[in-house]
């Protein structure tokens, strides 16, 4: 994390960035007020596809000023599925490497980080991008970076306070969604699912409501991210599964002047 000491140098800025290997959004927090300035978004789509994506990063921080601006504190959050969450109970900061062995591939090169969520006694192992590390340590003095499944699992269960009932969350990205079930402000599920279908998305969630024995009937569904109810992932969801809404974004939408459906797509990224 990057910081000035003295506090007449201070600009009250914060940068947070959320890479992948497709592109990356990026927002701007004004620290005084508690507020969120701008969100935009790197789509690497609209690049040359011959480059090596660190040269995309390059070229994105060429186009967009707000990126070389000084800040006193910048966040990276790395997005892929390569993560695992642990009960504290059971880590071992010298064995990272086997609790992702049975989820992904795992190679002795890689490189393994943590996050310790602490009022929920679980830690978050995953593989980080190494080399977008790399890059943004160039452009950057120093930075604070973990994974995006960590700001999400933690906002769910704190979102969860004082609810007994089972809830299942569905946060949607554009190629991939994650499913995250909650009880009594305890994670019992996680998990990551690719799709290219609608049929695809109500599979995965009504064969995870079969397995933890949860009726569609009665079990409530809360959706964020990309979608909306006018999506057809929404409306297939709606068919199968009676109790269904999008997640109340009203705490996160309190600090910007971002519509709803933008508070559901940046959710993460506003709450870095």
């Amino acid at each position: 994390m990057s910081a000035n000491t003295n506090i007449t140098e201070k600009k009250y800025r914060k940068l947070s960035i959320q890479v992948s290997l497709n592109g990356f959004r990026f927002c701007c927090f004004d620290t005084l007020n508690q507020v969120v300035l701008f969100v935009k978004e790197v789509d690497f789509n609209d690049f040359e596809k011959s480059i090596k994506v660190e040269d995309h990063y390059w070229q994105a921080f060429v186009n967009h000023r707000e990126l070389t601006t000084t800040y006193d504190e910048v966040v990276v959050i790395h997005e892929n599925n390569l993560s695992a969450f642990v009960p504290k109970a059971l880590f071992d900061e010298n064995y990272l490497g086997s609790y992702l062995q049975y989820s992904t591939k795992v190679f002795e090169s890689d490189f393994f980080a943590f996050d310790t969520l602490e009022p929920f006694d679980m830690v978050n192992v995953y593989i980080p991008y190494v080399n977008f590390n790399n890059y943004l340590l160039d452009q950057f003095d120093s930075f604070e970076y973990l994974h995006v499944n960590s700001i999400l699992v933690a906002k769910l269960l704190e979102s969860s306070k004082n609810i007994s009932e089972t809830q299942m969350f569905v946060h949607v990205g554009k190629e991939h969604f994650e499913i995250i079930v909650i009880e009594n402000q305890k994670l019992l599920l996680f998990n990551s699912f690719e799709y290219q279908t609608k049929e695809d998305f109500i599979y995965y969630i009504l064969f995870t409501a079969e397995q933890l024995k949860l009726n569609p009937e009665t079990f409530k569904l809360q959706l964020l991210g990309e979608i909306s109810e006018e999506s057809d992932l929404f409306k297939t969801a709606y068919r199968y599964i009676r109790n269904i809404a999008l997640m109340n974004v009203f705490h996160t939408q309190k600090h910007n002047d971002f519509s709803t459906a933008e508070n559901l797509k940046y959710f993460i990224l506003f709450n870095s």
